[in-house]
């Protein structure tokens, strides 16, 4: 429909995948599901329930009456009680024991959490294989010298693969937050109204013990290890803090490579893909837009403050709970993984298709190296008897006088000229010259590199050998 605002996370950018796991299908299916779980652990803790109840609510877990649903809840302003009220036309003979005991929250927050961390899994997908392509990058550029940049100013040389490894690492210390916190994944549980599972006391006669193992049979049958030992009507909403404060630090990384990789473009030294009938600008046909790295940049920079929601969420929540949540958890939670589905999928695209330049590269290396040779021609002359200090201030002096002619004037770096000159350094130019090879200069980078892909990043890789080979779709 072309007249209905439709979110651009949606028609644009994320994934069929991260769509659905946050669709009303999922959403509601789930609902049923804990429904089920439910009834099932009711009945094993000597509830009287039947096996033919069950199996009816069994038999429409997946066809929901949306419209009997819809139609409720325009009457009596409730969603829960709609859906309830919609499995009960379906389930005539179930109908007396769906829901029983529970809250609104039983469905409504334990669905939350599933979905959280189903979506999470899918970004740890996509992370894993990122940090492989960067990896495959990282490797084939390895030897490769570039210039490094600290403020932004020309610095020791590095490779193009040491560089890549920065991205990588970052990604690294992201996913081992993600593994964190699906590690603690924990449901709601059974807890009530208030969450002191009064309601359940009094199904279970006052047996205690049957009230905390309905939670664990719950979570065994949903999949999950534990629920929170205590809460009020909702799960702690520092969860959801927790969650996207994980999203925003893959923004953070994929927002970083995205300026370099743009700073880099800007400078023809790496390009992002560009494909054959692609246009970069409708006034300059010749442009070559970073249009994918923008992107990144600017999801990543609506989930970094999009984080910012769950945080003032569990600030203000009013002891057992209030309902100024609700809304807000709808449009923020959503979206934040939406966001980072989209950016990783324009991570994994555009580090698939970087175009290097080698020639240029080293073009530009080639201007300022004997900026960062100084040292070493200093140290060669010393040996061939000369005075620190004195070779010291004369290279500073010549650097100076350089540096103007390239700045102010226009002209090309002249100060191996300049030093082969001055008698007092004692070198011909062609054996200045021969000390300019950008390889010389990178340090251990190029070893870095290996020892980091093979001690670091391989181990990851063969754990996660099965999530490896996702294929992404970039609509726009």
């Amino acid at each position: 429909m072309n007249n209905t605002y439709e979110s651009p996370l949606n028609s644009r950018y994320a994934s069929k995948e991260m769509q659905y796991i946050f669709s009303p299908d999922k959403k509601f299916t789930t609902w049923r599901k804990l429904w089920i779980a439910l009834a099932e652990s009711e009945k094993e803790l000597g509830l009287n329930i039947t096996e033919e109840q069950i199996s009816e609510l069994k038999a429409h877990l997946d066809d929901i009456n949306y419209d009997v649903a819809k139609k409720r809840e325009l009457e009596v302003r409730h969603d829960v009680m709609s859906h309830v009220y919609a499995y009960g036309v379906q389930c005539p003979k179930a109908k007396p024991i769906i829901h029983l005991g529970a809250t609104s929250c039983y469905v409504g927050d334990n669905t939350d959490i599933i979905i959280m961390t189903e979506a999470l899994r899918l970004i740890r997908k996509k992370l894993v294989n990122v940090i492989c392509e960067l990896s495959k990058f990282a490797k084939a550029n390895k030897d490769l010298p570039t210039l490094a940049f600290t403020h932004f100013q020309p610095a020791q040389p590095t490779t193009v693969g040491k560089r890549a490894t920065l991205w990588i690492q970052d990604l690294i210390m992201d996913l081992e937050v993600v593994e964190h916190q699906l590690s603690k994944a924990k449901l709601l549980g059974s807890k009530g109204t208030t969450g002191t599972q009064a309601s359940f006391l009094e199904l279970f006669d006052g047996d205690h013990e049957k009230c905390k193992l309905l939670d664990k049979k719950i979570a065994e049958k949903m999949g999950y290890g534990s629920c929170f030992a205590v809460s009020g009507q909702t799960y702690p909403r520092k969860l959801d803090y927790q969650m996207l404060s994980v999203l925003s630090g893959i923004a953070q990384s994929a927002y970083k490579f995205s300026n370099d990789i743009r700073l880099l473009q800007h400078m023809k030294q790496i390009e992002e893909p560009f494909e054959k009938s692609q246009i970069g600008s409708s006034a300059m046909a010749y442009k070559r837009n970073p249009m994918r790295c923008e992107r990144i940049g600017s999801l990543a920079r609506y989930v970094i403050v999009d984080a910012l929601n769950p945080a003032i969420t569990a600030s203000t929540q009013w002891f057992e709970r209030t309902l100024d949540d609700s809304a807000n958890k709808r449009i923020s939670i959503p979206e934040a993984f939406l966001a980072v589905d989209a950016i990783l999928n324009l991570y994994i695209n555009v580090v698939d298709g970087l175009v290097v330049y080698p020639k240029v590269i080293r073009q530009q290396f080639m201007k300022e190296i004997p900026f960062m040779a100084t040292e070493n021609i200093m140290m060669d002359a010393v040996k061939r008897g000369g005075d620190r200090q004195e070779l010291h201030e004369k290279i500073r002096v010549y650097s100076m006088e350089a540096g103007k002619q390239v700045k102010q004037e226009g002209k090309e770096n002249n100060l191996l000229e300049l030093i082969a000159g001055d008698p007092a350094f004692g070198m011909t130019l062609d054996e200045l010259e021969a000390l300019m090879k950008p390889e010389n200069y990178v340090g251990r980078s190029r070893e870095q590199v290996t020892d980091f892909l093979n001690e670091e990043v391989k181990p990851l890789m063969d754990q996660y050998i099965d999530e490896l080979g996702v294929n992404v779709e970039i609509n726009v």
